[in-house]
């Protein structure tokens, strides 16, 4: 059996995804990692991005993360973001409806959390 991992998808109001993994892709202020089985221990700053889980049973989990931190020791990792949802929670004509209004009202923040989410909708389908 291959190696795994226990990871914990959490935001400030709810568990947004749990279970084992055997690879979490996420951004960080330091540039995108990957954590697999084994890792050294971590604890880092999360930008808003996709976090991709690859689940023990060969599926994936895309979630659009705003914020937060994530920490990895002993095969357990957290990701313990300010927001985040499941690419099936979005609506992708709702977070394009988003973008274009952020891009017209020239408001960045807007923008790339609206950009994060439609991402993340599109590669979790």
């Amino acid at each position: 059996m291959a190696a795994e991992l226990h990871v914990a998808l959490v935001a400030a109001d709810r568990e947004v995804w749990s279970g084992e993994a055997t690879l979490v892709v996420a951004r960080t202020t330091s540039g995108d990692i990957g954590v697999m089985p084994g890792h050294q221990p971590l604890l880092g700053v999360l930008e808003s991005g996709p976090v991709t889980i690859r689940t023990r049973e060969g599926g994936t989990v895309v979630a659009a993360v705003h914020g937060g931190f994530i920490s990895f020791a002993d095969d357990k990792l957290s990701l313990l973001a300010e927001i985040a949802e499941l690419s099936d929670e979005i609506d992708v004509q709702s977070a394009e409806q988003e973008l274009a209004r952020a891009k017209a009202e020239d408001d960045t923040e807007a923008e790339r959390r609206a950009d994060v989410r439609l991402r993340a909708a599109t590669a979790g389908r």
